[in-house]
Protein backbone atom coordinates (compact mmCIF):
# COMPACT_ATOMS: atom_id res chain seq x y z
CA UNK A 1 0.00 0.00 0.00
CA UNK A 2 1.36 3.41 -0.97
CA UNK A 3 0.49 5.63 1.98
CA UNK A 4 1.23 9.36 2.12
CA UNK A 5 4.11 8.59 4.48
CA UNK A 6 5.57 6.10 2.00
CA UNK A 7 5.28 8.70 -0.77
CA UNK A 8 7.01 11.32 1.39
CA UNK A 9 9.84 8.92 2.22
CA UNK A 10 10.25 8.01 -1.45
CA UNK A 11 10.37 11.70 -2.35
CA UNK A 12 12.97 12.40 0.32
CA UNK A 13 15.06 9.46 -0.88
CA UNK A 14 14.94 10.93 -4.39
CA UNK A 15 16.76 14.05 -3.17
CA UNK A 16 20.10 12.25 -3.02
CA UNK A 17 21.19 13.27 -6.53
CA UNK A 18 20.16 15.51 -9.36
CA UNK A 19 20.13 19.15 -10.33
CA UNK A 20 19.50 21.53 -7.44
CA UNK A 21 16.26 22.81 -8.96
CA UNK A 22 14.88 19.27 -9.13
CA UNK A 23 15.99 18.50 -5.59
CA UNK A 24 14.34 21.71 -4.37
CA UNK A 25 11.19 20.77 -6.28
CA UNK A 26 11.11 17.37 -4.61
CA UNK A 27 11.52 19.00 -1.21
CA UNK A 28 8.66 21.40 -2.01
CA UNK A 29 6.54 18.37 -2.90
CA UNK A 30 7.47 16.68 0.38
CA UNK A 31 6.64 19.88 2.29
CA UNK A 32 3.24 20.03 0.61
CA UNK A 33 2.53 16.38 1.42
CA UNK A 34 3.61 16.95 5.02
CA UNK A 35 1.21 19.88 5.33
CA UNK A 36 -1.57 17.73 3.87
CA UNK A 37 -1.16 15.25 6.73
CA UNK A 38 -0.99 17.98 9.39
CA UNK A 39 2.77 17.81 9.93
CA UNK A 40 3.38 21.55 9.74
CA UNK A 41 6.59 21.49 11.78
CA UNK A 42 8.17 18.92 9.48
CA UNK A 43 6.95 20.91 6.47
CA UNK A 44 8.75 23.96 7.88
CA UNK A 45 11.92 21.86 8.21
CA UNK A 46 11.53 20.92 4.54
CA UNK A 47 11.21 24.63 3.70
CA UNK A 48 14.36 25.29 5.72
CA UNK A 49 16.17 22.60 3.74
CA UNK A 50 15.23 24.36 0.49
CA UNK A 51 16.62 27.60 1.91
CA UNK A 52 19.84 25.74 2.83
CA UNK A 53 20.13 24.57 -0.77
CA UNK A 54 19.73 28.16 -1.92
CA UNK A 55 22.69 29.11 0.28
CA UNK A 56 24.67 26.12 -0.98
CA UNK A 57 24.77 24.81 2.60
CA UNK A 58 24.82 21.14 1.68
CA UNK A 59 25.64 19.96 5.19
CA UNK A 60 22.57 21.73 6.62
CA UNK A 61 20.39 20.42 3.78
CA UNK A 62 21.51 16.84 4.50
CA UNK A 63 21.01 17.30 8.24
CA UNK A 64 17.47 18.58 7.76
CA UNK A 65 16.61 15.87 5.22
CA UNK A 66 17.87 13.15 7.59
CA UNK A 67 15.86 14.71 10.45
CA UNK A 68 12.67 14.72 8.35
CA UNK A 69 13.27 11.16 7.14
CA UNK A 70 13.73 9.98 10.71
CA UNK A 71 10.58 11.68 11.97
CA UNK A 72 8.47 10.45 9.04
CA UNK A 73 9.83 6.95 9.57
CA UNK A 74 8.64 7.09 13.17
CA UNK A 75 5.19 8.23 12.05
CA UNK A 76 4.84 5.08 9.95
Amino acid sequence: MNTPLDRILATLNATEVGPLDQIAGRMRSAASDLRAIDQGELARKADESIEALGRADVAEFKRLRAFIQSKVGHLR
